[in-house]
């Protein structure tokens, strides 16, 4: 299942906290990226981070995005505060 349009607005209106992001289509999903460093994406209507030091603290459920796909955790909450944390502590171990 393709991650809708509408969806794919409600996380662009959740990231909205943090500067920088930008947000990609790659087949029919769309990947995330924040200071064009890529932290996660959006996946079957799931906001989906990249598993780092940085975030493992937050004890968030690890999803495999796709058939083959390394797991990734899933950001269930819709608190715009919390979801900048997590973007910005994932970005912190990606950007190096």
């Amino acid at each position: 299942m393709a991650t809708t349009k509408d969806y794919k607005n409600f996380v662009l209106e959740q990231l909205n906290l943090l500067d920088n992001i930008t947000c990609r289509s790659m087949m029919g999903e769309y990947l995330l990226y924040y200071n064009n460093v890529l932290f996660g994406g959006i996946y079957d209507n799931r906001i989906l981070v990249k598993i780092v030091e940085g975030n493992k603290k937050y004890n968030l459920e690890k999803i495999i995005p796709y058939k083959g796909a390394k797991p990734m955790y899933f950001v269930d909450t819709d608190d715009k505060e919390l979801i900048r944390d997590i973007v910005l502590d994932s970005y912190k171990d990606l950007k190096s």
